[in-house]
C-alpha cells in the first residue's frame, strides 16, 4: 500500500509539473508572439504613407504622389516651389535615415551618434571642409536656386516633424539612438561636396608618387609613375621629407575603382532612326542604393532620371527633348603644396620670401559616450593642411591640399537649367555652371542632335609634371595658371562617325593645348563599347541592354598568350597543369560560372603582389591608385623585351609570373578544392549590397538581402564589377539607363538594389535579382499608374 500510495503522488507531482511547464511555455509563447507583434507594428508604422491623402505645410496646391510598381514616385505639382518641397517630403519617406549619414559624413559629425570610433573619419573632412565650401557655395546661388533649396528643406523638415510627432523614424535611428536635427540648403550642397570628393581628384597619387621618390632611385621611381616626367623633380631636396604612410593612414580615400561607361549613337546607328543613350555610373554598391529615382512635373519641369537622397532635381537622365548621362573624367584638379612652417610661429607659413598667416578653424568634434574633442584646422592660401589631421605634430614641413571643390561652386543651379533644357545649347548654357567634379557628359535630343562635353573647373599646369607630385607653397610660380576655358573643354557636336563612348578613357589626343590628368583608366571597356557600336547596323535596346551586361575581358585577350609563353611549365603539379590547360580554352569571358575568370583575377592581384607588396606597405598600396594601368603598362614592357627595375628584382618576369601563377593556384586549392574545373568564379566573386548597419552581427539578416549573389564581369569589362580583397563585390554600375529618343516618354532602369531604404518595404530589394540577372524596368512619364498620396496644403 505504501508503495502504491508514493507512485500515485510522484505521477500527481509529474501531471502537475508538466501542466505548469505547460502553462509556462504558452505564456513565454503568448509574450514571444506579442513581442514580434509588436515589433512588426512598430516597424510597419514607420513605413512611409504612400496612399490616401496627407497635409503639408507650405502647399500652395494640392500635389500628386503616383509611386509605379516600382516604387518610382512619379511628383505632379502645379508650381515649382510645390513640385520641390515635395520632393524634399518624398525623398525623406524613403530615405531618411540615409540622408542624415550622408550628411553626417560629409559634415565630420559622425561621432556625435557612433562614438570615439569616428573620430579620425570626422577629423579628415573637418580638415577637408567640405561643409565650409558649402556655406560658401550658398553664397553664390541664384534666388530661385536659393528658393527651391529652402522649398526642398521645407519638404524634408515636413516629414521629420510628422515622423516624430507619430513615432513613425525608421527603426535605425532607434538603433542608433539619434533623433534627426532640422534639415538645411547647407546639408543637400554638402553631400553634394561630398560626391565631387567620392569621385576623387588624385592627390593620393601625388603623395604615393612623393613616397616612391623619397625612398628608391630616381629611375625606379618613375616606373610607377602613371606617366615619366620629362623633367627631374628637385622639390625632395628642399624639405625636410614628410613620412606619408603614416600621415595618411587613416585617410578617408575615395574607391580607387570609380569608372563607368557612357555612349550615345545617332539615328543612323540605330534601328528607330532617332538617337539612342545609354549610361551606367561606376560607383560603391551598397543598401540603399547612392541613387534615388524620380519623375518631376510641373509647368516648368517634366524630367526623370535620378538623383542623390537628399539633394533636389535631377541629375541624370531625361526630359522630353533631351537625354544625358555622365562618366568621370578623372582630372588633376587636386594639388598638394608642401609648406613651409616658422619654426617661432605654428601658424605662419613661408610664401615669396614672407611669412604669411594662416587661418586657423575651430572644429570641436562631439563624441557620443565621451568627451568633446577640441580640434583646429589649419589653412594655407591653398587649403587645409591635410598632413597633420591625426596627430597635431606642429612639423616644420606640412602637406596643404588645393582642390576646386573647395571653392564656391553652382552644381545645383547647372542641374535645374539641363532639366529644363530643350536642346543642345540649352543644356551646354546649363553645364558651364556644374563646376565640379569634372564630368564627360554625353548628349542626345530628340531633333537628333548628339554631343559630347567635358564641364568643370579643370586647372592649368604650365608643366603638365608639376601634376605627379607636390608643388612648392611657397613660390608664385608653382601656382596653377588659372583654369581651362569652359569653350575650350573637349567637346564634339555631331561626330562624322555617329557616335560617342567614354569610359574614363582619355580623352583627348597629343594635339590638345592643356593637361587634362596623368591617370586615365585602363582602356579595354571603351575598346569594347566602341567594338560592339561598329559591328552593329542597326542598334536597338536589347542589343544596349546586352552591351551594358557584356563581359568580354580585352585586357586578358591581350595578356593570357603571353603568360601561356612565359609560364616555367616544368616545375608545375598535377593541379597546376590542369589549370593551365583550361587557361588555354577561354573565351575571354567574365562569366561566374567559368574557371578561368577565377584564376586570371587572381593571377593578376598576386602578380602585383610579387611585383610590389614586399617593398611597399599596405599605406603606400593604398595610395597607389592606378596599379593595374602600372601593371600592364610593365608587361607590354617586358613582352617587348625592354627592361623593368621592379620586374628584375622580382627575378624577372618569367619568375615572376609562375611565382604569381603558382600562388594563384595554391590559394584557390585551398578554398575551393583540388579540381581546377570545379571551380566558378561567382564562388569568389559575389555582391551583397550591405548596409551600413550590417557591421552588427546581429542586424545584418534585417538590412542585408541575404547570402552574396554570384555576379559576373570584372574591373575590366563593360559589365564592371569591383571587388575587395575577399571578393565581395562592392563597386559597379549603381544605375543603368537607356532611352531611344523615339520616344522621350519612357526609359529604361535599373537602380540595385531598389527604390526604398526602408527593409520592410516591398520596394527594399526587390532590384537585386535584375541587377544581377541584367533585366530592366520601363520607367513612363505619361500613363503611369501606381499607389497615389495626395499632398494637400495645411
Amino acid at each position: 500500500m505504501e508503495t502504491a500510495k508514493t507512485t500515485y503522488t510522484e505521477q500527481t507531482k509529474k501531471s502537475r509539473w508538466k501542466k505548469i511547464t505547460l502553462v509556462i511555455v504558452g505564456i513565454i509563447l503568448i509574450l514571444l508572439t506579442s513581442a514580434v507583434i509588436f515589433v512588426n507594428v512598430y516597424i510597419n508604422r514607420s513605413l512611409p504613407e504612400i496612399e490616401g491623402e496627407v497635409q503639408l505645410t507650405g502647399l500652395q496646391e494640392p500635389v500628386e504622389v503616383t509611386r509605379d510598381e516600382n516604387g518610382v514616385p512619379h511628383i505632379e505639382a502645379a508650381n515649382t516651389e510645390d513640385l520641390f518641397r515635395a520632393q524634399g517630403y518624398v525623398q525623406a519617406q524613403d530615405r531618411l535615415f540615409q540622408m542624415e549619414l550622408a550628411r553626417r559624413q560629409a559634415s565630420g559629425t559622425l561621432s556625435e551618434v557612433v562614438g570615439k570610433a569616428t573620430v579620425d573619419q570626422d577629423k579628415y573632412f573637418r580638415t577637408l571642409g567640405l561643409r565650409r565650401a558649402a556655406e560658401k557655395s550658398l553664397d553664390v546661388y541664384s534666388d530661385e536656386a536659393l528658393k527651391i533649396l529652402e522649398a526642398y528643406a521645407d519638404g524634408v523638415n515636413a516629414y521629420i516633424e510628422e515622423a516624430k510627432a507619430e513615432n513613425r523614424l525608421s527603426p535605425e535611428f532607434a538603433l542608433m539612438g539619434i533623433t534627426p536635427s532640422s534639415w538645411t540648403p547647407i546639408d543637400s550642397l554638402t553631400i553634394g561636396k561630398y560626391m565631387a570628393f567620392d569621385l576623387g581628384g588624385h592627390w593620393e597619387r601625388q603623395a604615393f608618387n612623393y613616397y616612391l621618390m623619397s625612398q628608391y632611385p630616381k629611375e625606379k621611381a618613375y616606373e610607377l609613375f602613371p606617366t615619366y616626367p620629362e623633367g627631374a623633380p628637385t622639390i625632395l631636396e628642399e624639405t625636410e621629407i614628410i613620412d606619408v604612410a603614416s600621415s595618411f593612414e587613416k585617410a578617408v580615400l575615395p574607391h580607387e575603382f570609380n569608372g563607368s561607361n557612357n555612349w550615345v549613337v545617332n539615328g543612323d546607328r540605330t534601328a528607330s532612326g532617332f538617337p539612342m543613350l545609354a549610361d551606367d555610373p561606376h560607383l560603391g554598391l551598397a543598401t540603399p542604393s547612392i541613387w534615388y529615382q524620380m519623375h518631376l512635373q510641373s509647368p516648368e519641369y517634366n524630367v526623370s532620371g535620378v538623383i542623390f537622397a537628399g539633394i533636389p532635381g535631377i541629375i541624370l537622365g531625361h526630359n522630353d527633348q533631351i537625354a544625358w548621362g555622365v562618366t568621370n573624367v578623372g582630372p588633376d584638379v587636386q594639388q598638394l603644396y608642401l609648406e613651409k612652417r616658422n619654426p617661432d610661429n605654428p601658424d605662419q607659413f613661408l610664401f615669396e620670401d614672407q611669412w604669411e598667416e594662416a587661418e586657423v578653424i575651430e572644429e570641436p568634434i562631439k563624441v557620443k559616450d565621451g568627451e568633446t574633442v577640441e580640434y583646429e584646422v589649419v589653412e594655407t592660401r591653398h587649403g587645409p593642411v591635410i598632413s597633420e589631421f591625426a596627430e597635431q605634430s606642429g612639423k616644420d614641413t606640412v602637406m596643404s591640399l588645393r582642390w576646386t571643390a573647395l571653392d564656391p561652386t553652382t552644381e545645383l543651379e547647372a542641374v535645374l537649367e539641363i532639366n529644363q533644357a530643350s536642346d543642345w545649347a540649352e543644356f551646354e548654357k546649363g553645364l558651364e555652371k556644374f563646376l565640379a567634379p569634372a564630368q564627360n557628359f554625353v548628349f542626345a535630343s530628340k531633333d537628333g542632335t548628339i554631343a559630347y562635353k567635358a564641364n568643370g573647373r579643370i586647372p592649368i599646369y604650365e608643366n603638365p609634371d608639376d601634376a605627379l607630385l607636390p608643388m612648392k607653397g611657397w613660390e608664385e610660380e608653382d601656382l596653377w595658371q588659372g583654369y581651362i576655358p569652359f569653350d575650350e573643354l573637349p567637346k564634339t557636336v555631331n561626330p562624322k562617325k555617329g557616335f560617342v563612348a567614354t569610359a574614363n578613357n582619355k580623352v583627348t589626343d597629343d594635339s590638345y593645348p592643356y593637361h587634362i590628368s596623368h591617370n586615365w583608366a585602363q582602356p579595354y571597356r571603351y575598346q569594347r563599347i566602341v567594338q560592339i557600336i561598329e559591328e552593329n547596323d542597326e542598334l536597338d535596346e536589347d542589343i544596349v541592354m546586352d552591351m551594358q551586361m557584356d563581359v568580354k575581358n580585352l585586357q586578358a585577350e591581350e595578356f593570357v598568350p603571353y603568360f601561356l609563353d612565359t609560364i616555367e611549365k616544368s616545375d608545375l603539379s598535377n593541379s597546376e597543369k590542369d589549370a593551365l590547360a583550361l587557361m588555354e580554352e577561354w573565351n575571354w569571358e567574365d562569366q561566374k560560372d567559368l574557371a578561368q575568370s577565377l584564376i586570371y583575377h587572381r593571377w593578376m592581384l598576386n602578380l602585383q603582389d610579387v611585383l610590389y607588396r614586399k617593398e611597399l606597405p599596405k599605406e603606400m598600396m593604398d595610395l597607389f591608385h592606378g596599379a593595374g594601368q602600372t601593371t600592364d603598362d610593365l608587361l607590354r614592357q617586358a613582352r617587348s623585351g625592354e627592361g623593368s627595375i621592379w620586374v628584375e628584382e622580382a627575378g624577372g618576369i618569367y619568375a615572376a609570373m609562375t611565382k604569381a601563377y603558382q600562388m594563384t593556384i595554391d590559394e584557390l586549392t585551398q578554398k575551393f578544392g583540388d579540381n581546377p574545373a570545379d571551380w566558378e568564379w561567382g564562388e569568389y566573386h559575389a555582391v551583397e549590397f550591405t548596409h551600413p548597419l550590417s557591421s552588427i552581427s546581429y542586424l545584418e539578416r534585417f538590412f542585408n538581402p541575404g547570402d552574396p549573389s554570384p555576379v559576373s564581369g570584372s574591373r575590366v569589362t563593360v559589365r564592371a564589377a569591383g571587388y575587395k580583397e575577399n571578393g565581395l563585390v562592392n563597386h559597379g554600375a549603381s544605375w543603368r539607363f537607356i532611352i531611344d529618343l523615339e520616344n522621350t516618354q519612357q526609359a529604361y532602369h535599373i537602380v540595385g538594389p531598389g527604390q526604398s531604404g526602408h527593409f520592410k518595404s516591398d520596394w527594399y530589394h526587390d532590384q537585386l535579382d535584375d541587377w544581377v540577372e541584367g533585366d530592366y524596368h520601363l520607367t513612363q512619364t505619361k500613363n503611369f499608374k501606381g499607389d497615389q498620396l495626395t499632398l494637400t496644403p495645411s
